[in-house]
């Protein structure tokens, strides 16, 4: 075919994002990105720009960049997020009373890999997060005296990554595995000192006529972080901050089935569990199980850009509906 009837794929991405769950009601937003390759070798890079708000008055928005140089030898990530999120929670804290609660955050983050050799990469981060956590009435009071008030806090990291997928946004086949730290400290201009750290690894099977076996195992685990520092069960179908420990670790499965041209399916499922001790995952009331479907649509086939639009359960009243952009690993 002459390439003059080769219809060039747009750079530009717009999508609207809607999510709705018992206590955060229902979020609209958009998203505007624009997809650029920097040379033939490297893998298209992204830079979006988003805003969503909630009819519970929430609003959130930011910048992100998804950026490859080089034959993919440079990556860098960065981004900038600003809002205002006011939870409505039928179980605060596992209190069994309802709340509501004002977070005030802005974060900065800066993250750079080099490729040290063949799948492998290594470099740093930054991350710079005010989070200010407030409360109706009397649970405002209860949020002081737990010290889960929010923080500010600077930090510094090292990032190492293994990476074989055959596509960054849209794998099927190939590992990711993501080891890295951030040593929050006073000294870098923060109020509060401490270190958290996670791994993160995800497997791609592929099998049948274009179908995805993703699995994804997820670790975080703090040091004398305060308790709005503390890792958060972070599934679909759970409202974020909602549920929080010292440490967190779940394992995910994600099948994604071709359907019709750039139409497809999804059936996911998994759990996860917050904890102090790795021995309180025995036990059923750190863990937290969760199940949802789907269907998806590729928007940008080249840059692997996809929308899906899926329904996630977890246990009790924990439940949501999602329009997301991108596959959640």
């Amino acid at each position: 075919m002459p390439e003059a009837a080769v219809k060039k794929e747009s750079p530009w991405l717009i999508t609207p994002t809607v999510s709705s769950d018992p206590k955060l009601g229902t979020t609209l937003g958009a998203v505007a990105g624009y997809i650029h390759k920097f040379d033939p070798e490297s893998s298209p890079s992204l830079v979006t720009s988003f805003v969503t708000y909630s009819d519970t008055d929430s609003y959130v928005g930011g910048l992100f960049g998804d950026m490859y140089f080089d034959g993919d030898k440079h990556r860098v990530m960065t981004g900038y997020i600003n809002g205002k999120i006011r939870n409505e929670y039928d179980d605060f804290l596992g209190t069994g009373a309802s709340a509501k609660t004002e977070d005030n955050m802005e974060t900065f983050f800066f993250r750079y890999l080099h490729r040290v050799k063949g799948n492998w990469y290594l470099g740093g981060q930054f991350i710079s997060s005010d989070y200010i956590i407030g409360a109706d009435g009397y649970f405002d009071l209860i949020l002081e005296q737990i010290g889960l008030t929010g923080f500010r806090s600077n930090g510094l990291g090292l990032v190492g990554e293994f990476d074989s997928r055959d596509n960054q946004r849209n794998p099927h086949s190939g590992n990711r595995f993501v080891a890295h730290n951030v040593a929050y400290r006073e000294g870098l201009g923060g109020e509060e000192s401490f270190d958290a750290y996670q791994i993160n690894y995800s497997n791609y099977y592929a099998f049948g006529d274009g179908h995805v076996l993703a699995t994804n195992v997820r670790g975080r685990w703090t040091h004398d972080a305060p308790k709005a520092g503390y890792s958060s069960l972070n599934m679909r179908g759970y409202t974020r901050g909602n549920y929080l420990a010292e440490h967190y670790s779940h394992l995910n499965l994600d099948a994604r089935f071709h359907i019709y041209g750039r139409w497809g399916a999804s059936l996911f499922g998994g759990v996860g569990c917050l904890y102090e001790k790795v021995s309180s995952c025995d036990e059923g009331d750190s863990l937290y199980p969760m199940l949802g479907g789907g269907v998806f649509f590729v928007l940008k086939p080249d840059a692997g850009i996809v929308l899906r639009l899926e329904y996630a359960k977890g246990e009790g009243d924990n439940s949501a509906y999602y329009l997301n952009l991108g596959h959640p690993f």
